[in-house]
């Protein structure tokens, strides 16, 4: 490890960061990332791309009057460059690009500031951004921003992002015709002639390799000849938008690596924050720390991953960082903290409190409850609770905020009404919090788990002729290519009927409700049943359906009992969900909850009561509903057992 301090050289059209480490090249003024050179490697970026298009931040923007999830694309070219620290243990650099009305439908009208880090004796360097959208500006979408690093094709070829995700990946060549064949959208290919053998008949498409926010901190690639890594750590999830199960794109064929900080993937328009003419806002994205490592004594290069995991801990460790200039990103002790307890109060299974075990716990906008999931705008702070329930959320700008939580094991969602007011330098105790789920009755039959994913339902083996070979015999074999068309496969001519107390959602509850394709090619909505048995029913009672959905895309889902040709459905959701994650090879998007009162005028005694789920709109395969967990509750006088 280099002990050398850091050196600065700008130059005309560049501005170089050396630490006798790594030595990264910046354009001048724009602020892309054109060169990083590292061990025996002139430049760990594609040297064949123009020099904009190496490293570089992005954003993707519409006006205020646009619907959906696209606008203009733009990569940010800064016009002015500006140091703003410069001795031998750090440098920061600035590079701004500032909006005025001239501008007005041209660019983004946002001013923008990105920065860039470099320590000594460090191996790689920190980015973050600050966007500013002033009072007396127009309105506009963001849709999507994020910083990108494009990586030399003829060096790196293994991509890792988990422990059980990682491979040899394709070339970029090995997408385009005639070697790649395209699928059902562009960002699906079949590999039919690579330039290495061994992925011919693989699948290839980017959200394959998407991850949970919460699970997100460390990806990247190796290269082996000479043994090199390069990663990208996002060391907190503050300044991302959707919370910690909002999923992202990480790397991917190119070799592309990814912090993205603003989506919509996964959860559609609801997720595209839309500002108000007039609407003052600003906010710090990252930093986030680009980390290059090589092995120091000749062994497997693939254990560069396991430094890479070693350095993100550390990364985590040191969140807030202290050494950004920018006032904008407060330092330690100018957040505040917050602490407690979350219990369950649950009657029909405990008469006892139950502490909320591995609870996710956060801090977000003041709103509703589970607006979380949508809020886009400002910083959330997440935990997890202990298996006793207790929970510190630490690190928390000061503000105002609501307290919201979900326990896996439950349905529903939790938010504490009071305001918490966050100060700088506060450890704030709120004490024992009580969430009591949604219930009315005792459970008469459930089906799946509650934990907000359609993972524990049947995923079928894919179409051989479709297969990513990471993902065979793999925990998540919901990624394959086309598992969706599976359904038709194993239901040709009626849809599924599921029995409780006989079949076993494990292996008889498909994965998602999806369309059916007809002979002609075009798409139908499908109908599934759930018989019944009941022995006993109140005729003048109520009875609750609960009906959690994992993700719904462009779907509507109507619910009868026992009579499947009533016009009127006893409930309708109307059109919901944007989330595309059955095309998106996703296992949850965003989460929904219903509750369905069926009068026990409906339900006979005995075995003869079947719950049809209709999922009514088809015009494409990717329309479909994956169900979390479903649950029938008897009228609360019943005398049926606490626990099923």
């Amino acid at each position: 490890m280099s002990s050398l301090g850091v050196q600065l050289s700008i130059q005309d059209h560049h501005v170089v960061m050396d630490n006798g480490i790594l030595r990264v090249t910046l354009s001048n003024p724009e602020g892309i990332v054109t060169g990083i050179q590292y061990s025996d490697i002139d430049n760990l970026l594609e040297v064949l791309n123009e020099e904009s298009n190496r490293g570089y931040w992005d954003l993707v923007w519409s006006s205020p009057t646009s619907t959906g999830t696209t606008g203009k694309f733009d990569v940010i070219k800064a016009t002015t460059f500006k140091v703003i620290l410069e001795d031998e243990d750090q440098v920061e650099l600035s590079f701004t690009r500032t909006w005025d009305a001239s501008l007005e439908g041209k660019l983004v009208p946002l001013n923008i500031d990105k920065r860039f880090i470099m320590l000594r004796g460090c191996s790689g360097f920190y980015s973050y951004a600050i966007y500013e959208h002033l009072e007396d500006w127009p309105a506009f979408n963001l849709d999507e921003t994020r910083i990108a690093f494009k990586l030399r094709k003829d060096k790196f070829h293994y991509m890792a992002m988990a422990d059980n995700r990682q491979r040899n990946m394709p070339l970029p060549d090995d997408r385009v015709a005639p070697r790649g064949q395209a699928l059902a959208y562009p960002e699906a290919v079949l590999l039919v002639n690579p330039i290495e053998p061994e992925l011919k008949g693989e699948v290839d498409d980017k959200y394959q390799y998407s991850c949970d926010n919460k699970d997100s901190q460390v990806h990247g690639w190796i290269c082996m000849d000479p043994a090199v890594g390069f990663w990208l750590i996002t060391p907190s999830n503050e300044f991302r938008s959707g919370g910690p199960v909002k999923q992202n794109l990480t790397s991917h064929v190119g070799p592309t690596t990814l912090a993205v900080f603003l989506s919509a993937h996964y959860s559609g328009e609801d997720l595209v924050p839309k500002f108000k003419a007039g609407e003052a806002w600003k906010k710090v994205f990252g930093p986030v720390f680009i980390y290059v490592n090589s092995p120091y004594d000749g062994s497997d290069p693939i254990k560069l991953w396991d430094d890479a995991k070693l350095q993100m801990l550390m990364e985590v460790q040191s969140w807030p960082y202290n050494f950004p200039e920018s006032d904008d990103f407060p330092k330690w002790d100018e957040r505040g903290n917050v602490c407690g307890r979350l219990l369950v109060k649950e009657r029909y299974i405990d008469d006892d409190y139950l502490s909320a075990n591995c609870a996710y716990v956060g801090l977000a906008t003041p709103g509703e409850v589970g607006s979380w999931q949508r809020e886009c705008k400002n910083y959330q702070f997440w935990a997890k609770a202990d298996d006793d329930g207790y929970f510190s959320i630490s690190n928390i700008h000061v503000g105002d905020y609501n307290f919201y939580a979900w326990v896996p094991g439950f349905i529903g969602d939790y938010k504490y009404d009071v305001v918490i007011s966050i100060t700088e330098g506060c450890d704030i105790d709120i004490g024992d919090l009580v969430y009591e789920p949604p219930r009315d009755g005792p459970t008469l039959w459930e089906i799946g788990i509650p934990d907000r994913s359609a993972a524990e339902f049947y995923v079928p083996d894919p179409n051989p002729k479709y297969i990513n070979k990471l993902y065979v015999n793999h925990p998540d074999k919901f990624r394959q290519y086309g598992i969706w068309e599976r359904y038709a496969e194993l239901y040709p001519d009626n849809d599924l009927i599921y029995t409780i107390g006989v079949s076993d959602f494990t292996k008889d509850w498909f994965f998602a409700q999806v369309t059916r394709k007809k002979e002609d090619n075009t798409y139908q909505g499908t109908t599934w049943q759930i018989k019944f048995n009941l022995d006993n029913v109140n005729r003048k009672g109520s009875y609750k359906l609960r009906v959690a959905l994992a993700s719904a895309t462009y779907s509507e889902l109507q619910v009868r009992v026992n009579d499947p040709k009533t016009n009127r459905p006893l409930f309708s959701s109307g059109l919901i969900g944007k989330d595309n994650s059955i095309a998106r090879h996703g296992i949850h998007g965003l989460y929904w909850l219903y509750n369905v009162n069926i009068p026990g005028s409906l339900l006979v005694e005995g075995d003869n009561n079947t719950i049809f789920l209709t999922q009514a709109r088809g015009n494409i395969p990717f329309q479909a509903i994956m169900y979390d967990y479903i649950r029938l509750e008897g009228p609360a006088t019943s005398s049926f057992s606490k626990k099923i």
